[in-house]
């Protein structure tokens, strides 16, 4: 297993990026990666799915299950955002007692959202739309 680590650090490093720091949580499957480069930090929302595509193919490759990568903690503050953004629609359903919709989202962030709302007994999710504008919708449930 370390040496797929390795060879997913390799990977950054010859997209040339330098002073590539990686850290591991096999309980978790996660692996994280900090780079200390500029263009990385515009281009973050196209690198990660691409890295993370290539990563799964290797992981696969050799009949492991896939890690959920993060760069420079993009990632971490992207599902803070999203839990935060699920807890304010959660109250605006409960205050207005109207459907919220949010925005579309990918399924890993649609899924973030279904767990958190999950956590309110009077509120139900459910996904809507197709492809790229999928989103979730919060409800209340009606009594």
């Amino acid at each position: 297993m370390q040496e797929l680590f390795e060879k997913a650090k390799k990977i950054i490093e010859t997209g040339g990026f330098a002073d590539v720091s990686m850290s591991v949580d096999e309980e978790h499957r996660k692996i994280s990666f900090l780079v200390d480069d500029r263009t990385l930090s515009e281009n973050v929302t196209t690198f990660l799915p691409a890295l993370d595509h290539i990563l799964g193919l290797m992981f696969r490759k050799e009949k492991q299950a896939p890690f959920v990568i993060d760069i420079n903690y993009y990632r971490k503050e992207r599902e803070r955002l999203i839990a935060e953004l699920a807890r304010a629609a959660a109250k605006k359903a409960m205050l207005t007692k109207q459907d919220v919709e949010l925005p579309p989202m990918n399924g890993y962030e649609r899924r973030l959202v279904h767990m958190e709302i999950a956590a309110h007994p009077e509120l139900r999710t459910e996904s809507s739309g197709e492809g790229k504008s999928r989103k979730v919708v919060i409800k209340r449930i009606e009594e």
